[in-house]
Protein backbone atom coordinates (compact mmCIF):
# COMPACT_ATOMS: atom_id res chain seq x y z
CA UNK A 1 0.00 0.00 0.00
CA UNK A 2 1.22 3.49 -0.40
CA UNK A 3 3.06 4.96 2.70
CA UNK A 4 1.39 5.71 6.07
CA UNK A 5 1.55 9.53 5.40
CA UNK A 6 0.23 9.28 2.05
CA UNK A 7 -2.70 7.33 2.95
CA UNK A 8 -3.55 9.21 6.10
CA UNK A 9 -2.46 12.62 4.54
CA UNK A 10 -5.50 15.49 5.25
CA UNK A 11 -8.02 15.22 2.14
CA UNK A 12 -8.31 18.09 -0.31
CA UNK A 13 -10.71 20.62 -0.14
CA UNK A 14 -13.48 21.54 1.79
CA UNK A 15 -16.08 23.65 1.60
CA UNK A 16 -19.72 24.80 2.86
CA UNK A 17 -21.99 21.63 2.91
CA UNK A 18 -19.29 19.18 1.90
CA UNK A 19 -17.82 16.63 5.04
CA UNK A 20 -14.17 17.10 6.48
CA UNK A 21 -12.80 15.25 3.25
CA UNK A 22 -14.80 16.82 0.24
CA UNK A 23 -17.39 14.83 -0.21
CA UNK A 24 -21.02 15.81 0.11
CA UNK A 25 -22.71 15.41 2.77
CA UNK A 26 -25.93 13.68 0.72
CA UNK A 27 -23.56 10.96 -0.75
CA UNK A 28 -22.88 7.27 0.06
CA UNK A 29 -19.23 6.30 0.02
CA UNK A 30 -16.95 4.35 -0.82
CA UNK A 31 -13.19 3.54 -0.48
CA UNK A 32 -11.34 0.83 -3.15
CA UNK A 33 -7.99 -0.13 -2.25
CA UNK A 34 -6.38 -0.99 -5.58
CA UNK A 35 -6.94 1.01 -8.45
CA UNK A 36 -6.10 -1.02 -11.38
CA UNK A 37 -8.76 -2.73 -13.78
CA UNK A 38 -11.37 -4.13 -11.50
CA UNK A 39 -10.88 -1.58 -8.62
CA UNK A 40 -10.71 1.70 -11.14
CA UNK A 41 -13.97 0.48 -13.10
CA UNK A 42 -15.80 -0.44 -9.26
CA UNK A 43 -14.80 3.51 -8.92
CA UNK A 44 -16.27 4.58 -12.21
CA UNK A 45 -19.22 2.42 -12.05
CA UNK A 46 -20.32 3.88 -8.70
CA UNK A 47 -19.14 7.43 -9.51
CA UNK A 48 -21.79 7.57 -12.18
CA UNK A 49 -24.38 6.39 -9.99
CA UNK A 50 -23.74 9.27 -7.60
CA UNK A 51 -21.19 7.54 -5.50
CA UNK A 52 -18.24 9.39 -3.76
CA UNK A 53 -15.03 7.32 -4.10
CA UNK A 54 -11.64 7.89 -2.32
CA UNK A 55 -9.07 4.92 -3.37
CA UNK A 56 -4.96 3.70 -2.78
CA UNK A 57 -3.06 1.73 -4.18
CA UNK A 58 0.79 0.18 -3.81
CA UNK A 59 1.55 2.66 -6.55
CA UNK A 60 0.35 6.33 -5.81
CA UNK A 61 1.07 6.99 -9.30
CA UNK A 62 -1.50 4.37 -10.19
CA UNK A 63 -4.11 5.78 -8.37
CA UNK A 64 -3.68 9.20 -8.82
CA UNK A 65 -3.87 8.51 -12.82
CA UNK A 66 -6.88 6.86 -11.55
CA UNK A 67 -8.35 10.06 -10.02
CA UNK A 68 -7.38 11.56 -13.18
CA UNK A 69 -9.69 9.20 -15.73
CA UNK A 70 -12.55 9.78 -13.62
CA UNK A 71 -12.71 6.35 -11.18
CA UNK A 72 -11.88 8.48 -7.76
CA UNK A 73 -13.15 11.25 -6.06
CA UNK A 74 -10.06 11.71 -3.70
CA UNK A 75 -6.67 9.42 -2.75
CA UNK A 76 -6.25 8.27 0.82
CA UNK A 77 -8.61 6.77 3.09
CA UNK A 78 -12.64 7.39 4.00
CA UNK A 79 -13.09 6.88 7.73
CA UNK A 80 -17.04 7.16 6.62
CA UNK A 81 -16.98 4.97 3.46
CA UNK A 82 -19.63 2.30 4.28
CA UNK A 83 -18.33 -0.13 1.79
CA UNK A 84 -14.53 -0.59 1.54
CA UNK A 85 -13.80 -2.95 -2.30
CA UNK A 86 -10.18 -4.45 -1.84
CA UNK A 87 -8.92 -5.44 -5.17
CA UNK A 88 -5.54 -6.30 -4.44
CA UNK A 89 -3.54 -9.20 -6.20
CA UNK A 90 -4.68 -12.47 -4.45
CA UNK A 91 -1.84 -12.90 -2.79
CA UNK A 92 -2.12 -9.05 -0.60
CA UNK A 93 -6.01 -9.66 -0.28
CA UNK A 94 -6.16 -11.40 3.39
CA UNK A 95 -3.90 -9.04 4.93
CA UNK A 96 -5.32 -5.66 3.19
CA UNK A 97 -8.77 -7.01 4.37
CA UNK A 98 -7.71 -7.97 7.90
CA UNK A 99 -6.39 -4.45 7.70
CA UNK A 100 -9.37 -2.71 6.38
CA UNK A 101 -11.81 -4.51 9.25
CA UNK A 102 -9.03 -3.52 11.99
CA UNK A 103 -9.49 -0.07 11.16
CA UNK A 104 -13.39 0.08 10.66
CA UNK A 105 -13.59 -2.00 14.11
CA UNK A 106 -11.11 0.42 15.59
CA UNK A 107 -13.58 3.66 14.68
CA UNK A 108 -16.50 1.92 15.87
CA UNK A 109 -18.09 1.67 12.26
CA UNK A 110 -20.93 -0.87 10.65
CA UNK A 111 -19.12 -0.69 7.20
CA UNK A 112 -18.19 -3.84 4.97
CA UNK A 113 -15.59 -5.02 3.36
CA UNK A 114 -15.56 -7.34 0.13
CA UNK A 115 -12.70 -8.33 -2.69
CA UNK A 116 -12.89 -9.01 -5.91
CA UNK A 117 -10.29 -12.28 -5.77
CA UNK A 118 -10.65 -15.06 -7.81
CA UNK A 119 -9.76 -17.49 -5.11
CA UNK A 120 -12.29 -17.33 -2.47
CA UNK A 121 -11.27 -20.39 -0.05
CA UNK A 122 -7.88 -19.15 0.93
CA UNK A 123 -9.41 -15.94 1.60
CA UNK A 124 -12.44 -16.47 3.55
CA UNK A 125 -9.97 -19.08 5.48
CA UNK A 126 -7.64 -16.06 6.32
CA UNK A 127 -10.50 -13.13 6.57
CA UNK A 128 -13.31 -14.37 9.27
CA UNK A 129 -15.27 -11.42 10.27
CA UNK A 130 -18.83 -10.87 10.21
CA UNK A 131 -18.95 -8.04 7.81
CA UNK A 132 -16.53 -9.23 5.61
CA UNK A 133 -18.25 -10.79 1.97
CA UNK A 134 -15.75 -12.62 -0.65
CA UNK A 135 -16.75 -11.60 -3.64
CA UNK A 136 -15.58 -11.99 -7.36
CA UNK A 137 -16.65 -10.25 -9.91
CA UNK A 138 -16.60 -12.16 -13.72
CA UNK A 139 -15.62 -9.46 -15.71
CA UNK A 140 -12.50 -8.41 -17.09
CA UNK A 141 -10.30 -7.41 -20.20
CA UNK A 142 -6.75 -7.64 -21.92
CA UNK A 143 -6.46 -4.30 -20.68
CA UNK A 144 -4.84 -3.72 -17.23
CA UNK A 145 -4.09 -1.16 -14.77
CA UNK A 146 -6.06 2.25 -14.76
CA UNK A 147 -6.08 3.04 -18.36
CA UNK A 148 -8.47 -0.44 -18.94
CA UNK A 149 -11.34 1.04 -16.33
CA UNK A 150 -14.61 0.71 -17.92
CA UNK A 151 -17.68 2.10 -15.97
CA UNK A 152 -19.61 -0.60 -17.62
CA UNK A 153 -17.42 -3.45 -17.16
CA UNK A 154 -19.84 -5.50 -15.02
CA UNK A 155 -23.20 -4.66 -16.94
CA UNK A 156 -24.26 -8.14 -17.12
CA UNK A 157 -22.11 -9.93 -15.94
CA UNK A 158 -21.95 -12.15 -13.04
CA UNK A 159 -20.78 -11.53 -9.53
CA UNK A 160 -20.53 -14.33 -7.36
CA UNK A 161 -20.54 -13.88 -3.34
CA UNK A 162 -19.55 -16.23 -0.68
CA UNK A 163 -21.18 -15.54 2.51
CA UNK A 164 -20.23 -17.97 5.49
CA UNK A 165 -21.77 -19.33 8.54
CA UNK A 166 -20.12 -16.08 9.91
CA UNK A 167 -21.69 -13.55 7.24
CA UNK A 168 -23.88 -10.51 9.34
CA UNK A 169 -27.33 -11.35 6.99
CA UNK A 170 -27.58 -7.11 6.56
CA UNK A 171 -24.25 -6.97 5.70
CA UNK A 172 -24.83 -9.38 2.67
CA UNK A 173 -28.33 -7.97 2.13
CA UNK A 174 -26.57 -4.43 1.72
CA UNK A 175 -23.50 -5.57 -0.48
CA UNK A 176 -25.89 -7.25 -2.84
CA UNK A 177 -27.69 -4.71 -3.55
CA UNK A 178 -24.72 -2.17 -4.43
CA UNK A 179 -23.19 -5.16 -6.55
CA UNK A 180 -26.61 -5.15 -8.36
CA UNK A 181 -27.31 -1.64 -9.02
CA UNK A 182 -23.96 -1.52 -10.72
CA UNK A 183 -25.91 -3.90 -13.26
CA UNK A 184 -24.49 -7.41 -12.21
CA UNK A 185 -26.53 -10.42 -11.78
CA UNK A 186 -25.41 -11.53 -8.01
CA UNK A 187 -25.14 -15.49 -7.38
CA UNK A 188 -24.05 -16.97 -4.26
CA UNK A 189 -21.56 -19.90 -3.76
CA UNK A 190 -19.79 -21.63 -0.86
CA UNK A 191 -16.07 -20.26 -1.07
CA UNK A 192 -14.93 -24.20 -1.83
CA UNK A 193 -17.81 -24.52 -4.74
CA UNK A 194 -16.57 -21.17 -6.11
CA UNK A 195 -12.96 -22.28 -6.51
CA UNK A 196 -14.05 -25.85 -8.28
CA UNK A 197 -16.51 -24.18 -10.61
CA UNK A 198 -13.85 -21.40 -11.26
CA UNK A 199 -11.36 -23.36 -12.28
CA UNK A 200 -13.34 -25.02 -15.01
CA UNK A 201 -14.62 -21.79 -16.67
CA UNK A 202 -11.55 -19.67 -15.66
CA UNK A 203 -8.48 -20.91 -14.89
CA UNK A 204 -8.07 -23.94 -17.16
CA UNK A 205 -9.44 -21.56 -19.75
CA UNK A 206 -6.90 -19.41 -19.59
CA UNK A 207 -3.88 -22.09 -18.78
CA UNK A 208 -5.31 -23.69 -22.14
CA UNK A 209 -5.42 -20.42 -24.37
CA UNK A 210 -1.98 -19.48 -23.04
CA UNK A 211 -0.75 -23.57 -24.02
CA UNK A 212 -2.08 -22.81 -27.22
CA UNK A 213 -0.28 -19.46 -28.33
CA UNK A 214 2.95 -21.39 -27.16
CA UNK A 215 2.01 -24.22 -29.13
CA UNK A 216 1.72 -21.74 -32.17
CA UNK A 217 4.64 -19.30 -31.48
CA UNK A 218 6.88 -22.23 -31.23
CA UNK A 219 5.79 -23.73 -34.50
CA UNK A 220 6.00 -19.86 -36.12
CA UNK A 221 9.58 -20.31 -36.00
CA UNK A 222 9.38 -23.48 -38.37
CA UNK A 223 6.46 -21.57 -40.07
CA UNK A 224 6.67 -18.15 -40.64
CA UNK A 225 3.44 -17.43 -41.79
CA UNK A 226 1.34 -19.49 -39.16
CA UNK A 227 0.22 -16.56 -37.15
CA UNK A 228 -0.54 -15.04 -40.19
CA UNK A 229 -3.19 -17.88 -40.59
CA UNK A 230 -4.74 -17.89 -37.23
CA UNK A 231 -8.78 -16.23 -38.22
CA UNK A 232 -11.36 -15.96 -35.75
CA UNK A 233 -11.46 -19.25 -34.03
CA UNK A 234 -8.23 -19.21 -33.34
CA UNK A 235 -8.37 -15.93 -31.55
CA UNK A 236 -11.78 -16.19 -29.82
CA UNK A 237 -9.70 -18.90 -28.59
CA UNK A 238 -6.85 -17.23 -27.16
CA UNK A 239 -8.12 -13.62 -26.25
CA UNK A 240 -7.35 -14.52 -22.77
CA UNK A 241 -3.50 -15.03 -22.65
CA UNK A 242 -3.10 -11.54 -24.01
CA UNK A 243 -4.01 -10.82 -19.81
CA UNK A 244 -1.59 -9.40 -17.53
CA UNK A 245 0.30 -12.46 -16.22
CA UNK A 246 1.60 -11.82 -13.01
CA UNK A 247 -2.39 -12.55 -11.04
CA UNK A 248 -2.26 -15.63 -12.76
CA UNK A 249 1.25 -16.74 -10.22
CA UNK A 250 -1.10 -16.05 -7.63
CA UNK A 251 -4.28 -17.64 -8.80
CA UNK A 252 -2.22 -20.87 -10.15
CA UNK A 253 -0.57 -20.74 -6.46
CA UNK A 254 -4.24 -20.45 -4.31
CA UNK A 255 -6.46 -22.77 -6.26
CA UNK A 256 -3.77 -25.43 -7.08
CA UNK A 257 -6.16 -28.23 -6.29
CA UNK A 258 -8.98 -27.38 -8.15
CA UNK A 259 -6.72 -26.40 -11.27
CA UNK A 260 -4.81 -29.46 -11.01
CA UNK A 261 -7.99 -31.76 -10.87
CA UNK A 262 -9.33 -29.55 -13.85
CA UNK A 263 -6.61 -30.14 -15.74
CA UNK A 264 -6.55 -33.35 -15.08
CA UNK A 265 -9.97 -33.78 -16.85
CA UNK A 266 -9.28 -31.84 -19.58
CA UNK A 267 -6.40 -33.92 -20.20
CA UNK A 268 -8.65 -37.01 -20.29
CA UNK A 269 -11.03 -35.40 -22.67
CA UNK A 270 -8.13 -34.60 -25.07
CA UNK A 271 -7.14 -38.42 -24.82
CA UNK A 272 -10.59 -39.17 -25.89
CA UNK A 273 -10.19 -36.95 -28.96
CA UNK A 274 -7.09 -38.19 -29.86
CA UNK A 275 -7.65 -41.50 -29.78
CA UNK A 276 -11.15 -41.17 -31.48
CA UNK A 277 -8.63 -39.15 -34.35
CA UNK A 278 -6.09 -41.68 -34.68
CA UNK A 279 -8.60 -44.72 -34.78
CA UNK A 280 -10.91 -42.57 -37.88
CA UNK A 281 -13.91 -43.05 -34.68
CA UNK A 282 -15.92 -40.92 -36.66
CA UNK A 283 -18.88 -42.01 -34.48
CA UNK A 284 -17.46 -40.82 -31.67
CA UNK A 285 -16.37 -37.28 -32.72
CA UNK A 286 -19.96 -36.68 -33.90
CA UNK A 287 -21.44 -37.52 -30.54
CA UNK A 288 -18.85 -35.38 -28.99
CA UNK A 289 -18.72 -32.80 -31.38
CA UNK A 290 -22.49 -32.62 -31.43
CA UNK A 291 -22.98 -32.38 -27.77
CA UNK A 292 -19.89 -29.58 -27.64
CA UNK A 293 -22.31 -27.47 -29.72
CA UNK A 294 -25.60 -27.61 -28.17
CA UNK A 295 -23.61 -27.48 -24.53
CA UNK A 296 -22.70 -24.38 -26.25
CA UNK A 297 -25.85 -22.84 -27.34
CA UNK A 298 -27.26 -23.77 -23.99
CA UNK A 299 -24.75 -20.82 -22.21
CA UNK A 300 -26.71 -17.98 -20.56
CA UNK A 301 -25.77 -14.99 -23.10
CA UNK A 302 -25.68 -12.49 -19.80
CA UNK A 303 -27.45 -11.75 -16.48
CA UNK A 304 -31.36 -11.60 -16.94
CA UNK A 305 -33.66 -9.53 -15.01
CA UNK A 306 -36.88 -10.74 -15.87
CA UNK A 307 -40.18 -8.05 -15.09
CA UNK A 308 -42.39 -10.97 -13.55
CA UNK A 309 -40.71 -11.51 -10.16
CA UNK A 310 -42.10 -12.67 -6.94
CA UNK A 311 -41.20 -11.99 -3.04
CA UNK A 312 -40.49 -15.37 -1.30
CA UNK A 313 -40.50 -14.52 2.31
CA UNK A 314 -38.56 -16.88 4.85
CA UNK A 315 -38.46 -16.56 8.51
CA UNK A 316 -35.16 -17.21 9.75
CA UNK A 317 -33.00 -16.66 13.14
CA UNK A 318 -31.84 -12.96 12.92
CA UNK A 319 -28.30 -14.54 13.00
CA UNK A 320 -25.24 -14.94 11.29
CA UNK A 321 -25.33 -18.00 8.44
CA UNK A 322 -28.96 -17.77 7.55
CA UNK A 323 -28.02 -16.25 4.12
CA UNK A 324 -25.04 -18.60 3.39
CA UNK A 325 -27.42 -21.26 3.74
CA UNK A 326 -30.59 -19.62 1.27
CA UNK A 327 -28.54 -17.80 -1.23
CA UNK A 328 -25.98 -21.08 -1.85
CA UNK A 329 -29.19 -23.52 -1.95
CA UNK A 330 -30.85 -21.01 -4.53
CA UNK A 331 -27.36 -20.50 -6.56
CA UNK A 332 -27.21 -24.40 -6.44
CA UNK A 333 -30.37 -24.72 -8.05
CA UNK A 334 -29.56 -21.96 -10.70
CA UNK A 335 -32.03 -19.71 -9.28
CA UNK A 336 -31.22 -15.88 -9.86
CA UNK A 337 -32.28 -14.13 -6.53
CA UNK A 338 -32.63 -10.28 -8.07
CA UNK A 339 -32.91 -8.64 -5.02
CA UNK A 340 -33.11 -9.83 -1.19
CA UNK A 341 -33.68 -7.48 1.93
CA UNK A 342 -33.96 -8.52 5.61
CA UNK A 343 -37.05 -7.71 8.04
CA UNK A 344 -36.13 -7.46 11.71
CA UNK A 345 -38.71 -8.27 14.34
CA UNK A 346 -38.84 -5.53 16.78
CA UNK A 347 -39.48 -8.77 19.39
CA UNK A 348 -37.06 -11.60 19.77
CA UNK A 349 -34.44 -12.74 17.72
CA UNK A 350 -36.25 -14.25 14.77
CA UNK A 351 -36.55 -11.78 11.18
CA UNK A 352 -37.70 -12.40 7.31
CA UNK A 353 -35.85 -12.70 4.69
CA UNK A 354 -37.63 -11.66 1.51
CA UNK A 355 -36.32 -12.93 -1.33
CA UNK A 356 -37.26 -11.71 -5.29
CA UNK A 357 -36.88 -14.48 -7.67
CA UNK A 358 -38.45 -14.91 -11.02
CA UNK A 359 -41.55 -16.62 -10.60
CA UNK A 360 -40.67 -19.33 -12.89
CA UNK A 361 -38.81 -20.23 -10.26
CA UNK A 362 -40.43 -19.33 -6.89
CA UNK A 363 -42.21 -22.64 -6.53
CA UNK A 364 -39.15 -24.65 -6.81
CA UNK A 365 -37.31 -23.00 -4.40
CA UNK A 366 -40.39 -22.64 -1.98
CA UNK A 367 -40.24 -26.65 -2.18
CA UNK A 368 -36.51 -26.69 -1.78
CA UNK A 369 -36.59 -24.40 1.05
CA UNK A 370 -39.51 -26.36 2.73
CA UNK A 371 -37.49 -29.44 2.26
CA UNK A 372 -34.68 -27.94 4.08
CA UNK A 373 -37.01 -27.00 7.28
CA UNK A 374 -37.82 -23.73 6.48
CA UNK A 375 -41.53 -22.10 6.78
CA UNK A 376 -42.05 -20.36 3.39
CA UNK A 377 -44.44 -18.03 2.12
CA UNK A 378 -44.69 -17.04 -1.59
CA UNK A 379 -46.28 -13.68 -2.50
CA UNK A 380 -50.19 -14.21 -2.97
CA UNK A 381 -50.21 -17.20 -0.29
CA UNK A 382 -52.96 -16.88 2.23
Amino acid sequence: MISPDDRGRPWRGSSPGLQGNGAPASKRRAQVIGTGLIGGSIGMALRARGWYVTGSDVRLEQAEESMRRGALDDVGEDPAAEIVFVATPVSSTVRESRDVLRRLDAAGTEAIATDVGSVKASIAAGVDHPRFIGGHPMAGSELAGASGADAMLFEGCTWVLTPTAMTDPDAYAKLQAVISSLGASVIALSPEDHDELVAIVSHVPHLTAAALMTLAARSQSEHAALLRLAAGGFRDMTRVAAAHPGIWLDICKENSAAIVAALGELRAELKSFQDAVHSGDTGFLAAALGAAARARSALPAGAQHPADVVEVRVPVADEPGVIASITTLASGMGVNIEDLHIEHSFEGDRGTLVLVAPVRDAGSLGAALRSAGHRVILAGDS
